[in-house]
């Protein structure tokens, strides 16, 4: 059973704080254990990952993590040296402030990019932010807020054990690897190497199926740290609650997607395998005129087909295609039904839209998160880099 309100497993604590990169919100966060944890990751694989992600993946190898430090506002890519520079300096100073090395703190930036790193600022902030230690989760979450409306932390017990996760993002989000940010914690004891099976196993499923607006973050990261605090645990339950609360948190971000209105889950069975399901669905809740249709609540049918339909590479029968949207049939044996409008508005109309494609051509089976489209996502990027 998820936790209301969301806690830490035992020995993890986080911090936050305003240091000037914006007016006046938080814009770092730390997030600390007591011990060193095992530790795995997954990052974004845009071709212009920013100084972060070049520096986080040489530092996961080593499997070991005791605090990650994170900014918003500034992202801290394309920066070239100083960049790297910057990313071992934030690194540094937070190391000095919590008590551990620098090999043992993971970095990320998120924000405008191509704007150098004000390290100084982040430097002077970190100093002195161990006495500001707590055990809420939200409070960590706040500080690594960009478009977020709100912070985003939830949790999550198994056995003895808990699992945490913290994360934002709000726009260019369609990761290939996991979400913007997404940080996950707990004290079940289980090594680096497994971890990292977990992770990728899980943000297959969850992380992955996920987009908001077709977009990959250059910042993408998700982080899985266990510092065994718990002892060990049945790991086909941990693998349930992480599948379980990465969904959860999933379906979080596109609910939190920037202008969204409505959840869009949208999900695909009888495809001729998994990857065409996948890409099918993704096809679904990545189109312009589908997401627009689920923000007017406009039952017109023929989006839906053309965004199946588009997916040249895929094995479509037509005769065997059919289609519900909020349980209500509107496409039978690749045909438009005589369905009642007035009904499927209405399914429209709620704040979760589920459209349900079965192709009957295989076993193949994906859901994809996403969201609706509003002119709240045109006002909130028309002026980013300016805001």
């Amino acid at each position: 059973m998820f936790h209301d309100p969301p806690r830490f497993p035992r020995g993890f604590r986080t911090a936050s704080r305003n240091v000037g990169l914006k007016p006046s919100a938080k814009d770092l966060a730390v997030f600390v254990s007591e011990v060193d944890a095992a530790a795995a990751a997954v990052f974004t694989r845009n071709h212009f990952p920013g100084a972060p992600v070049i520096v986080g993946r040489e530092i996961i190898r080593r499997g070991v993590l005791r605090a990650i430090v994170v900014n918003s506002k500034v992202s801290n890519v394309a920066t070239g040296e100083r960049g790297l520079a910057h990313v071992h300096r934030m690194a540094t100073a937070a190391a000095r402030a919590l008590g551990t090395s620098p090999d043992r703190v993971l970095v990320s930036s998120t924000g405008v990019i191509g704007v150098p790193l004000p390290i100084e600022k982040i430097e002077r902030g970190l100093d002195g932010i161990a006495a500001e230690l707590v055990d809420d989760p939200r409070v960590g979450a706040e500080g690594i807020m960009t478009t977020d409306s709100h912070p985003k932390a939830l949790s999550l017990g198994v056995g003895d054990a808990t699992i945490t996760w913290v994360a934002k993002g709000s726009g260019m989000i369609e990761p290939n690897m996991a979400t913007m940010l997404s940080y996950i914690m707990t004290d079940a004891a289980i090594p680096a190497a497994e971890l990292d099976r977990l992770l990728r196993e899980v943000v297959d499923v969850s992380f992955n199926m996920l987009s908001v607006d077709t977009d990959t973050s250059t910042s993408d990261t998700c982080v899985i740290l266990a510092n065994g605090m718990a002892g060990p645990i049945d790991r086909d339950e941990f693998r349930t609650a992480l599948t379980a609360g990465s969904l959860r948190m999933t379906e979080m971000l596109a609910r939190d997607g920037e202008g969204a209105t409505k959840l869009l889950r949208a999900t695909v069975r009888g495809a001729a395998n998994a990857t065409e399901a996948r890409r099918i669905a993704k096809s679904i809740v990545n189109s312009p005129l589908v997401k627009t249709m689920v923000h007017g609540a406009d039952p017109n049918v023929g989006r839906l087909l053309m965004a199946i339909g588009k997916c040249f590479e895929c094995t479509i029968r037509v005769d065997a295609t059919e289609a519900w949207i909020n349980g209500q049939n509107v496409v039978h044996r690749g045909q438009r039904t005589t369905f009642d409008e007035a009904a499927v508005r209405t399914a429209l109309a709620t704040d979760t839209t589920d459209i349900l494609v079965v192709l009957g051509v295989g076993d193949g089976e994906a859901t994809a998160f996403g969201c609706d489209l509003s002119t709240g996502y045109i006002s909130e990027n028309a002026a980013y880099y300016s805001s």
